[in-house]
């Protein structure tokens, strides 16, 4: 029986900065095959080669992946300023509006890092540019050097909501995680409900409030180590479950047609 397919939202990049491809890392496409359980399918995320309806017809759920380049602060309704960084408006123009045709349609989805990010700005929130800069933050960006294995190291706690979503999920209250981001959400969108912060009081984790679909959301970069991690691993497994779901269900809708 085929698996259930996870669309792994690209980004644009640069080979050798000439050559332009759209790239997904294999962290991602492992953490998807091996513990959510379903297919991975690298998605070219540019309004001139697919659209949100295709997309959501083709796969199952998404994976919103982290990315180093920021949304634009256009898609706020703010100013664009050098701390605001590097953008991928082909990336802005189709996951903005797929976060929000998701959230409709009840398909699942998962947000990491700037995915994360994206899911509270298609929610109508507003982020900040450089988390570091504001009085009492620590510095939530990955370290300039170091092996990944010491740039995806556990860093600082987040804390829960007493019998929320997150701790629900995890069985604890509290959790140790990565962090690798340099934005930050500045006000929650509509309905997006903030179920993790980290001691700084930076938004961790969140879910859209009323979502019929999988909605949760991270800041930090659980595809690190996720066969093995104990926070990863119950996050993408209850994805992948939730993905199934959705699959399953549609699939006995087009039976039944």
């Amino acid at each position: 029986m085929a698996r259930p397919v996870i669309g792994i939202i690209g980004n644009q990049h640069l080979i050798n900065d000439q050559y332009p491809t759209h790239a997904g890392g294999t962290m991602n496409s492992e953490a998807v095959a091996r513990v959510a359980g379903c297919l991975p399918l690298l998605i070219p995320a540019d309004p001139r080669f697919v659209s949100v309806a295709e997309l959501m017809e083709v796969c199952d759920g998404f994976l919103l992946t982290g990315g180093r380049p920021n949304v634009h602060p256009e898609e706020y309704g703010e100013p664009e300023t050098p701390a605001h960084g590097a953008f991928d408006r082909g990336r802005d123009a189709i996951v903005l509006p797929l976060v929000r045709a998701c959230v409709e349609r009840g398909q699942p989805f998962l947000g990491i890092c700037r995915g994360f990010q994206e899911v509270n700005v298609a929610m109508g929130g507003t982020l900040y540019p450089e988390i570091r800069d504001l009085p009492g933050r620590m510095n939530h960006r990955m370290p300039p050097d170091g092996t990944l294995e010491e740039k995806f190291a556990l860093r600082h706690p987040v804390r829960f909501t007493p019998g929320g979503v997150f701790a629900r999920l995890f069985g604890a209250d509290e959790v140790m995680t990565n962090t690798l981001h340099g934005q930050g959400i500045k006000t929650p969108g509509a309905r997006i409900v903030v179920d993790g912060v980290a001691p700084d009081g930076t938004p961790e984790a969140i879910h859209v409030e009323g979502a019929a679909g999988f909605t949760l959301s991270v800041q930090w970069h659980p595809e690190w180590n996720a066969v093995n991690d104990p926070v990863s691993r119950p996050l993408f497994t209850a994805f992948g479950a939730a993905v199934r779901d959705w699959a399953e269900a549609r699939a006995g809708l087009r039976r039944s047609a």
